[in-house]
């Protein structure tokens, strides 16, 4: 099958988070995806095969398939609309998430992702002791959303993935904070994983309208703080989260099973 990395969220190989693509003709076993993705050992490959006018899109992590992901969805789209039919300027997937239309416009790839709005919990001393510092809040959805002070504060933020592991009911860990150059910030840890990753776009459903909350305003540009760092473009719709960015390809291959 035809295989390619592409680094999204980046105007630049090497930048924003790199993601596997793998282009099939016909279904897989989730089995063998998950062997795929293992051997790949990228944060997120994504498997695409071509239903009609759509695409199915699963998103695999080296150990378990998760269901949904931001830079692995706009990596596919960007493989789609210029290397496999580079004639489209829009192209929609079917995921466990239910519909995700991805748009080109200039540079810029435009995906439609389910709202997910945290709802605000209390601060406990189980986080606390796991975040290594009192958050101003925390919010709960699929993952755990720690609102630090400042932007330094996200920066400076010293993961420790043992006593983040321990706070098994999130899926992964984000700082956040007000942004001095944009309009937030943030930072995303996987402790089952051991990594932080690069670019989150999934978890900027729900990062987009607590911060358009915050701050008034639906159109808001964030910034991922990691060390490949990232720039998401977002919009607060009625109902989903508009989420843009650039891509660009570091690798084209195949693949032999």
């Amino acid at each position: 099958m035809k295989y390619y990395v592409a680094d999204a969220f980046a105007e630049e190989i090497f930048k924003g988070n790199p993601a596997g693509v793998c282009v099939s003709d016909t279904e897989m076993s989730a089995e063998l995806m998950q062997k795929i993705a293992f051997e790949n050992n990228l944060s997120e490959t994504a498997f695409l095969v071509k239903c009609g006018e759509k695409y199915g899109l699963r998103w695999f992590t080296p150990l378990f398939e998760i269901d949904l992901c931001g830079h692995a969805t706009l990596a596919s789209a960007f493989i789609v609309m210029n290397y496999i039919e580079p004639y489209l300027d829009e192209v929609r997937f079917f995921t466990v998430s239910g519909e995700i239309v991805v748009r080109r416009n200039g540079e810029l790839y435009e995906m439609r992702f389910p709202e997910r709005v945290p709802p605000k919990i209390e601060v406990t001393a189980e986080i606390t002791e796991a975040l290594g510092l009192v958050p101003n809040e925390i919010y709960s959805g699929r993952d755990l959303f720690a609102v630090l002070e400042n932007e330094e504060a996200v920066r400076s933020f010293s993961p420790n993935y043992e006593k983040l592991g321990k706070l098994d009911k999130w899926l992964g860990i984000s700082v956040t904070a007000k942004g001095e150059n944009a309009d937030f910030v943030s930072r995303f840890f996987c402790p089952e994983l051991k990594l932080e990753d690069p670019v989150t776009g999934s978890a900027h459903s729900s990062l987009v309208p607590l911060w358009s909350e915050k701050l008034g305003k639906t159109v808001l540009e964030a910034e991922q703080l990691s060390q490949r760092g990232g720039k998401l473009y977002c919009e607060l719709g009625d109902g989903f989260v508009k989420i843009a960015g650039k891509a660009v390809l570091y690798l084209k291959g195949e693949i032999f099973i």
